[in-house]
């Protein structure tokens, strides 16, 4: 079993008293975070991979090992985890009510706890899926010094217009049986949320292709029952909401940006950037990113070839996360 495999206890970094970018107050902030590997003596060998929603460190794991592109054996791989998914600080954690926390104010911790923390100075790539990619992207804008190689998987630098309201739809879903301080409301709306993100995650060619029953399901509704309605079982369905929130205000223009703040930013990245949106992906599509390469000094698009639509980036197919492998590979040699 690979050292990325076992489940892992993370290491808090106690941040005191943060006043966040909305000017509120997050008390006894917590960064949970997992390393794999050693930083080396030179201090060129760390690499910065986020989690992404619905996720926590372990998630990570399909990333990480001797067989991959990010091996522990090779490079000294950092995984903090989101503000709000339960492991950090969350409204799970937090007496009254839990703040608004941006993808800037998890990055601004971040980098507290690699520079105070770990002595790391530079990165030799940053990575992430999804949310991940966001935080990718706003280390890449906010410390470009800091950041030699960026990868970004069916992520964006700012969250459009069609996903925020794809998440208004998931919000809607999450709290339609009540309050989420209700055990039996909680547990209907992660039913009904889950129900909802499997027609966002998975692409329409997927479905159309009838892949749930090479899978072995007889129907949609055995699919949906096995695959999807267990999925955010574990979790705190008021650290998801937080987690929404945070998604919908990411922007690394900053809060109002425009167009021309959000290309401003976006031209601070001196990282080569691998960008690789998934052709299929109903809410990252690749048209975005072709838009986010061409404000890039150094990016390059590689859109997945695959009908695993948004799931293709956090290595549900094998194939597609032997082009994820291949494109990093490629990356970090370089």
């Amino acid at each position: 079993m690979s050292d990325s495999a076992v489940p892992r206890q993370p290491e808090i970094f106690h941040a005191g008293t943060v006043t966040l970018r909305s000017d509120e107050v997050l008390p006894a902030a917590r960064l949970a975070y997992v390393v794999h590997g050693t930083l080396n003596a030179e201090g060129d060998n760390a690499i910065l991979l986020p989690t992404f929603y619905g996720s926590r460190h372990d998630d990570n794991a399909y990333l990480i090992g001797p067989d991959r592109a990010l091996d522990p054996g090779r490079y000294c791989i950092v995984v903090p985890n989101l503000l709000g998914n339960g492991v950090s600080s969350s409204p799970s954690q937090t007496a009254g009510p839990f703040p608004l926390v941006t993808i800037h104010d998890n990055v601004t911790l971040q980098h507290r706890l690699v520079t105070e923390v770990l002595g790391i100075r530079e990165f030799a790539l940053v990575i992430g899926f999804s949310m991940g990619g966001q935080q990718a992207y706003e280390w890449a804008c906010r410390f470009p010094a800091m950041v030699r190689r960026l990868a970004v998987l069916c992520g964006a630098a700012r969250t459009a217009p069609h996903t925020w309201v794809f998440l208004e739809g998931v919000r809607a879903a999450l709290t339609s049986a009540g309050p989420l301080d209700d055990p039996t409301a909680a547990a209907a709306g992660l039913r009904a949320m889950a129900r909802v993100w499997a027609g966002w995650g998975l692409s329409q060619a997927w479905y159309r292709q009838r892949r749930h029953e090479a899978a072995g399901y007889a129907s949609l509704e055995q699919f949906l029952a096995a695959e999807w309605d267990s999925g955010f079982d574990g979790w705190d369905a008021r650290d998801l909401l937080s987690l929404i929130d945070t998604w919908q205000a990411h922007d690394v223009a900053g809060p109002g940006g425009d167009d021309a703040a959000y290309a401003a930013a976006l031209g601070r990245v001196s990282a080569e950037a691998l960008i690789m949106p998934c052709a299929t992906d109903l809410y990252f599509p690749p048209e975005d990113a072709a838009v986010e390469v061409a404000h890039l000094a150094r990016g390059r698009l590689c859109v997945i070839d695959s009908v695993w639509g948004h799931a293709a980036g956090g290595g549900a197919d094998p194939d597609d996360l032997a082009v994820i492998e291949r494109e990093v590979r490629a990356l970090l040699d370089r």
